[in-house]
C-alpha cells in the first residue's frame, strides 16, 4: 500500500488529478520493432495506453520548464549567395497562466505515467531549480514519501550569464519507484576512482577489516580488480553544443550521454522505456542504441519527424498512432493571485 504523505502543496483551485474519459488511440503504422511514436496531447495518450497491457521499466519525464515563453526550433539553410541563413520554427508553448497551471498540468501527467510502470519501474522527471522544490513536494503526494529514490543534480557547462548572482549550471532529476516495497530495477553504475585512491590502493577493490565489535578498523586491498566507484548523484555532462553531431536544432536538447546514464541505471535490454515529452527523440535514439524498446508522445508534428529521422537512421521503423483529443492542449486551471503554501 502507498504511503501517505502528510506534508503536501496548497493553492486555489486545487482539484483531483484529470480522469480518463473516452480516450483512445488510433493505430495508423504498427510498432513491428517495439518502438511507437504517438501523436497528439501526452494527457490523453497515457490514459489511452493504460488500457494496453505493457508496462515500463522506466519513464522519463523532460517537461517545459515555465520559462513563460515560446521555444522555437533552429534550422540553418544555404541562400542563393552561399550564405547559411538560421531559421527559427515554432516548437513548444511555454507559457502558462499561473505557477498553480503548470503545477495542476504537471501532476496529472505524473498520475498517468505512474500508472504505466512496472511494479519495479520508476519515473525521472526532469526539472530545473525553479520548480524541484514544488515538483519534490508533488510528487511525494502522488508516489508517496517512501518512494523517493534520488535527486540526481546534472551539472554542465555554458556561456555566462550577466548577472549578479551565482551561474545557474545545473538541472534536478526527481527519481521515484513505482512500488517500495518492491526491489527496484536498478544497475549499478560506475565512474573511475579519484587520483588519490589510485595512488593510495592502486585498482583493486578493498575491504574493510573489522574488529569484534564490528568496528571499521581499516582497509585492506584484494586480488579482483575494481569497477570502479559506485555512481554518485551529481552528474557532470557536457550540455548538447551547437556543432554536435548529435545536435538537432530542436530546443532543449537533452545530451545522449545523459539519457545513456539513466537506461542504463534503471532498465535492462529488452524493457521498455517511456518519453511522454518526446521532443527531439533522444529517449527513443538511446533506447534503440541500448537495446531497449519505447513509446514517445508529442504533439508537435515536427518533434515526431525528427524522433522518426533518427531512428530510421538507426534501421528502425517505427510504429505510428495518434489520440483523439479536444480542441484544447492543454489543461486550464482557474489564476489566482494568492501564494503557493506547504500545509
Amino acid at each position: 500500500m502507498r504511503d501517505l504523505c502528510t506534508v503536501r502543496l496548497s493553492w486555489a483551485g486545487k482539484r483531483e488529478p484529470a480522469a480518463a474519459e473516452g480516450t483512445e488511440l488510433y493505430a495508423e503504422k504498427p510498432a513491428k520493432q517495439g518502438f511507437e511514436l504517438v501523436s497528439g496531447d501526452n494527457l490523453r495518450a497515457l490514459h489511452a495506453l493504460a488500457q494496453r497491457s505493457q508496462r515500463f521499466a522506466l519513464a522519463y519525464l523532460d517537461p517545459p520548464f515555465l520559462t513563460g515563453r515560446e521555444h522555437a526550433e533552429v534550422g540553418r539553410r544555404r541562400n542563393a549567395q552561399g550564405e547559411i541563413v538560421r531559421t527559427l520554427t515554432p516548437a513548444f508553448d511555454d507559457r502558462w497562466d499561473s505557477l498553480e497551471a503548470y503545477l495542476s498540468a504537471l501532476a496529472d501527467r505524473l498520475v498517468a505515467a505512474r500508472e504505466l510502470l512496472r511494479e519495479d519501474g520508476c519515473l525521472v522527471l526532469h526539472v530545473d531549480p525553479k520548480t524541484s522544490h514544488y515538483a519534490k513536494v508533488l510528487c511525494d503526494e502522488i508516489f508517496g514519501p517512501r518512494a523517493f529514490a534520488s535527486e540526481i543534480v546534472w551539472r554542465y557547462r555554458r556561456w555566462p550569464a550577466k548577472t549578479k548572482n551565482f551561474q545557474r549550471v545545473h538541472d534536478v532529476l526527481l527519481r521515484y519507484v513505482k512500488n517500495p516495497d518492491v526491489q527496484p530495477r536498478f544497475q549499478q553504475l560506475y565512474e573511475p576512482l579519484a587520483a588519490s585512491t589510485l595512488a593510495t590502493w592502486g585498482d583493486r577493490k578493498q575491504r574493510a577489516v573489522v574488529d569484534e565489535a564490528g568496528r571499521r578498523r581499516c582497509s585492506s586491498s584484494t586480488p579482483e580488480k575494481t569497477a570502479g566507484a559506485p555512481m554518485g548523484d551529481v552528474w557532470e555532462i557536457s550540455i548538447v553544443a551547437p556543432v554536435a553531431k548529435e545536435r538537432t536544432g530542436y530546443p532543449t536538447q537533452k545530451p545522449e550521454a545523459l539519457l545513456q546514464r539513466l537506461i542504463e541505471a534503471c532498465s535492462v535490454p529488452g524493457d521498455a522505456i517511456l518519453d511522454p515529452y518526446l521532443g527531439s527523440g533522444t529517449t527513443l535514439s538511446v533506447a534503440a542504441r541500448l537495446g531497449r524498446v519505447g513509446t514517445g508522445i508529442d504533439a508537435n508534428p515536427r518533434a515526431l519527424h525528427i524522433a522518426r529521422q533518427r531512428l530510421e537512421a538507426m534501421g528502425i521503423a517505427c510504429g505510428e498512432a495518434s489520440v483523439n483529443r479536444p480542441a484544447e492542449t492543454r489543461p486550464a486551471a482557474p489564476r489566482s493571485s494568492r501564494k503557493l503554501r506547504v500545509a
